[in-house]
């Protein structure tokens, strides 16, 4: 069994600090977290009238393939009632995004937020 590297982009505004710490503790229990990168606030971006975001990156080792563990996040993300009813843009309780999957960018926000780049190198 192959053990992928993956960088996750991790973010909140409702409630931040508490949700990002209860998804790195579900993500704990299943798989290995090697790094996580210092967590910064950002504006909101396209829906302005919200909270600030605290946005991170986080790096995980895994047994997991690509789309079972994009499966997985999405779950993690239910469990901490995310509402998908609203808009990509709007409040969450958490966003968990593959950023970089063994070594390769696949999230193309890396190369248009500035934060994300940051966090990101911060834990290659």
């Amino acid at each position: 069994m192959k053990k992928h590297v993956c960088i996750i982009g991790i973010g909140s505004n409702i409630n931040p600090e508490q949700n990002i710490a209860e998804a790195l503790q579900i993500l704990a229990l299943e798989d290995e977290i090697s790094k996580v990168s210092e967590l910064i606030k950002t504006k909101p971006i396209g829906i302005t009238e919200q909270p600030e975001f605290l946005n991170g990156a986080v790096k995980v080792l895994t047994y997991k393939e690509g789309n079972d563990f994009r499966n997985y996040l999405k779950s993690i993300e239910d469990q901490l009632k995310r509402d998908r009813s609203v808009s990509k843009y709007g409040p969450r309780t958490i966003d968990l995004d593959i950023v970089i999957w063994d070594g390769e960018i696949v999230d193309n926000d890396y190369y248009q937020r500035d934060f994300l780049q940051k966090v990101v190198d911060e834990i290659l």
